[in-house]
């Protein structure tokens, strides 16, 4: 059951496959939240994205572990030691099930760690127990403006 959500919630997908940005987006669109999706394809552009013009910060951040230049680790390692950002919550969803990877995301500070499954059911599925949990049982900072 989707549960109807309060206010919207604006994430920031930090991730450099467009197959699973198109499936996330789909996931989005499929969700019964009133929710904004935006994108970046590696840690790079997130963070100019996020210390960029003035403008509302996201609610939520879901990053992928492996991407160019900049990957989602030291991407996070940044986010976290930067003031004006460490208050925003960051999910780690990728296909990386390294346990090595799990343990450094958590000591770097991430919110959550999800494996991204396999199939499309799945993943929808995943997106939108995401956007539920962080949506209506989590209570979030309030929106910070940059």
């Amino acid at each position: 059951m989707t549960r109807a959500f309060s206010r919207g919630l604006d994430v920031l997908l930090v991730e450099d496959n467009p197959a699973d940005i198109v499936l996330t987006e789909e996931a989005f669109a499929l969700g019964a939240s009133p929710s904004t999706l935006r994108s970046a394809s590696d840690g790079e552009e997130a963070l100019t994205v996020l210390r960029g013009p003035a403008g509302e910060l996201p609610d939520l951040i879901l990053m992928d572990v492996n991407m160019p230049r900049l990957g989602g680790l030291e991407t996070l390692a940044q986010l976290k030691a930067d003031p004006d950002l460490r208050h925003i919550p960051v999910v780690m969803l990728t296909t990386s099930s390294d346990p090595r990877d799990i343990d450094q995301a958590y000591a770097l500070g991430a919110n959550a760690f999800v494996t991204k499954p396999v199939n499309l059911p799945d993943f929808l599925q995943v997106v939108e127990q995401l956007l539920s949990f962080w949506s209506s049982l989590a209570t979030l900072p309030s929106r910070r403006m940059r």
